[in-house]
Parts: C-alpha cells; sequence; structure tokens
C-alpha cells in the first residue's frame, strides 16, 4: 500500500492536494511541503467497530481536592496568569524576536525556585554554558535552576518523568523534534505532535509546562492555531524596540481573567516589574499639548491610563495619510467618517497620525472618544486640559455609547492628580467636590462642550 502523505504550508497551516511553489492561503513561496501521516488507521474496520476501554464518568457534584496556585513572588507574572501557577497547566508564550521572552521566562523560573518549586529550564536554541551567562548577567547565577539543551522530545519526556520537577519552560516548542513524525523541526506537523505530547504529559503528571512560541511577520504564533487550543494560557510579550516598556498580555485563560497585562522595564539587570503603569505611562507629559489627550482604559482587571497623540497636517499626496500605531486602524477609519459625516469636520487633504504613547496597544472600544478628541484638538490645535481624562465608545450615528468599569477608570484617575472626566451620560456617578465629571450623550454636545466652534 502507498504510503499515506499530505502537504501542509508551514507559514500558516493550510492543507494542499499537491505540492505547489506558492500557497494559495497566505501566499508564502516555497513554504508547503509533503509530510507522512500520523496514522493510516485500520484498514477496513471503522473506529466505531472497535472494542475500546470504558472511560470513568463523574458528575458536577463531584469533589475534587482544589488546585492551590503556586506564587513566584514576580506580581505581574502572576497576575497574568490569573493569580499564580496552576498546577499540571500548559502555558504558550509568543512574543517578536529579541523582546525579552526568554529573559522574562528565566527570572520566572529563577523566582520559582527560589521560593521552593523545582523548575527545568529546556532549551533547543541555546547551550548551556549561554544560559548560565545571561543568568550571570541577571543576578540569577544562585538561583537552583536546573538546565539542559535538547531537542529530542522523547528524551526530554523520559527526563522529566524521571526528574518530576513542578515548573518546566521549553524554549522554543519549534526546535522541538519528536521521531515518530516523518517531517524536519518546525513543521506544522512537528509543532503540533510536540505541543499534543508535552500538554498530555503536563495534564497527566500535574507538572506546569511553559512553551515559547516564535512569531510570524503578523504577530501571530507560527505554527498551525490547534496549538493554542491545546493549551490552557496564551500570552503574548509586547513592546517596541524603541521603548523600554513590555506588556505581557493573556489572550485566553482557563484559569482566569483574558486580556489581563502585566507591565514591565527593561533595564541592564532585566525585566524590572511596574506597580503603577499608569504613572510610568504619563511620566513624561509635561504641559497641556494639541492632540495629546489621556485615556481611561481598562486592561483585563486593571484601569491603566495612556497619552493618545496626533498629529494632523496637510498633505501634498493625492491619497493622504493615515499612520496608526498601538490601535485599529480599521476602527480610525470610522471616527474619521463619523466626524466628517454627522460632525461636519473634514480631513479631506491631510495627513493623519495616531500613537498610542509608551509602546501601549489598546483594542477597547472605549477609547473611541478619546481619539476623537486628540484629532479634533491636533486640527484645531486647541489643547485639552491637563488634569482631564476622556473616555467613550462612538456609535456610527453619533451617539456615546455605555462601557463598563467607569467606576475603576475615574478612581485611577483621581489617584493619579486629574481632576475632571467627560464620559458617556449612561454611567451612574456624580461629580464629587474634588472631581468634575462631565456626561455628555453625543459626539457633537461633546465637541460644543470641549471646542467651541469648529474652523471648516
Amino acid at each position: 500500500m502507498a504510503k499515506a502523505s499530505s502537504f501542509t504550508c508551514n507559514a500558516c497551516g493550510a492543507a494542499h492536494k499537491k505540492w505547489a511553489g506558492r500557497c494559495e492561503a497566505c501566499g508564502a513561496w516555497n513554504s508547503i511541503v509533503e509530510e507522512a501521516a500520523l496514522s493510516t488507521g485500520p484498514a477496513k474496520k471503522s473506529l466505531g467497530a472497535m472494542k475500546g476501554k470504558q472511560i470513568e464518568l463523574t458528575d458536577l457534584t463531584t469533589n475534587d481536592a482544589p488546585l492551590v496556585r503556586v506564587q513566584s513572588g514576580l506580581e505581574e507574572f502572576d497576575r497574568v496568569l490569573g493569580g499564580g501557577l496552576v498546577p499540571g497547566s500548559a502555558i504558550l508564550v509568543g512574543g517578536d524576536p529579541g523582546i525579552g521572552k526568554s529573559t522574562l521566562l528565566l527570572q520566572a523560573a529563577a523566582a520559582f525556585a527560589r521560593r521552593g518549586t523545582s523548575a527545568i529550564y529546556v532549551s533547543g536554541e541555546e547551550a548551556a554554558s549561554q544560559i548560565r551567562m545571561r543568568a550571570e548577567r541577571l543576578g540569577l547565577g544562585d538561583a537552583p535552576v536546573r538546565l539542559a539543551a535538547e531537542t529530542n522530545l522523547r528524551d526530554i519526556l523520559t527526563t522529566l518523568d524521571a526528574e518530576r520537577p513542578q515548573f518546566v519552560i521549553i524554549d522554543s516548542i519549534q526546535t522541538m523534534w519528536a521521531d515518530h513524525v516523518d517531517s524536519a523541526p518546525g513543521s506544522v506537523s512537528q509543532v503540533r505532535a510536540a505541543a499534543h505530547e508535552l500538554t498530555s504529559f503536563a495534564k497527566r503528571r500535574g507538572i506546569s509546562v511553559v512553551l515559547v512560541g516564535h512569531v510570524t511577520k503578523e504577530g501571530q504564533i507560527a505554527g498551525p492555531r490547534v496549538v493554542e487550543h491545546m493549551v490552557d494560557t496564551v500570552i503574548y510579550f509586547e513592546g517596541e524596540r524603541g521603548h523600554q516598556f513590555r506588556i505581557l498580555r493573556a489572550v485566553k485563560n482557563r484559569f482566569g481573567p483574558a486580556d489581563e497585562i502585566g507591565v514591565f522595564e527593561m533595564t541592564g539587570m532585566g525585566l524590572a516589574e511596574v506597580a503603577n503603569p499608569s504613572a510610568l505611562f504619563l511620566s513624561e507629559r509635561d504641559r497641556p499639548s494639541s492632540g495629546s489627550v489621556v485615556f481611561a482604559g481598562i486592561e483585563g482587571t486593571r484601569p491603566v491610563l495612556v497619552e493618545i497623540q496626533a498629529l494632523v497636517a496637510q498633505s501634498p499626496l493625492a491619497t493622504p495619510r493615515r499612520n496608526v500605531v498601538g490601535w485599529d486602524s480599521g476602527r480610525l477609519a470610522m471616527i474619521l467618517a463619523v466626524l466628517e459625516s454627522r460632525c461636519g469636520i473634514s480631513f479631506a487633504g491631510m495627513d493623519v497620525y495616531l500613537n498610542i504613547a509608551g509602546g501601549m496597544r489598546i483594542s477597547e472600544p472605549a477609547a473611541d472618544l478619546a481619539v476623537a478628541a486628540a484629532l479634533i484638538s491636533a486640527r484645531q490645535d486647541h489643547p485639552l486640559p491637563g488634569d482631564m481624562v476622556v473616555f467613550g465608545e462612538i456609535s456610527l450615528s453619533g451617539a456615546l455609547r455605555p462601557i463598563t468599569q467607569a467606576e475603576a477608570r475615574l478612581k485611577e484617575a483621581a489617584k493619579l492628580g486629574f481632576s475632571a472626566a467627560i464620559a458617556p451620560a449612561s454611567i451612574k456617578m456624580q461629580s464629587s467636590d474634588d472631581f468634575t465629571l462631565k456626561k455628555l450623550s453625543d459626539l457633537g454636545e461633546f465637541i460644543v462642550e470641549v471646542f467651541g466652534s469648529i474652523d471648516e
């Protein structure tokens, strides 16, 4: 019988019936490889006709021993995990090359080990001596972390089964090689098989496993998306190379809130925790300037204040530029359309630049009103008061929609010295003696309240 095989794109994981030079799904060249099937299955019997082992069933009232989270002592790391490490969990960490993934995880392994949690760091990219060199630079040379430089998955699992550590780091999943899979390391089949074996091992033995994943140029974790479904937690390590801030963001967490963030600062001694990110993101604001607005946002369970910066200038181009850093460019196009259609404020013939200061990335719609305020402020050269924060979602009709956790946003603003806020009219809080809250119902009312008349 001919050997069963398939053709898979290493870049996006799309399956093809035959080899081709270019993947039709993602457009990558020379990325399609032939891979042997993991199993051809029984020749004549269906799976339903074969006798298997009956599994044990339980119900929702079954009392299991509660899982006790393990704390690392790195509060920002523990926060993103949902309050600590859950035994038997599988965690996938992704990020751009050089952003600091290995540094962060080495610090986490050292923190766990110093608190009595046995930790093993397995690297498929560095020698053990290179890891020790980095540990010495970070001041972690005395931490009881055991090291290994290996890519053979069978040998790694055999070692972990014998040692029984509580915390394991695999750096990275793309370098692991399973000898029962007929393809090169880093291929879709190898990544899928290695992730499945490691995740299953973590569940069986109660060992917490962290898998480091490379990312594509679009910022997604390389390899099949099924890997993200296998694991319990998916974390992205974000940041701009020109900024010292790094954001650890959970995008999936079965044991805690998703979209929780931890903030770190890159220093010569590694990554330092930032206990109050709002104060750090706003530390360089000296005086009010046009195009600058402070947005009171929510990341997971944490209120975070960030500065939104806009620049509007006459464009010499037939198609003006629309450049965005840290926000959704499609959302910016929507805000510009609403301003022109509902409020009569046109940005035609103007270049528009929008930036979230500090390398932060914002995805929540509550930033709409702050973005609109920054755009109008830059266009009119009209600074907003320096003690004011702005938040609210804008609908296509120009109305200001309700947002969540308004009280937490306002408390964070008051704690940092802000004394005024503009928010949608639907929130229930009222002004106080030391904090002025203006509640508005639509974008036109906001423009009149803050900017008065607008020059065409």
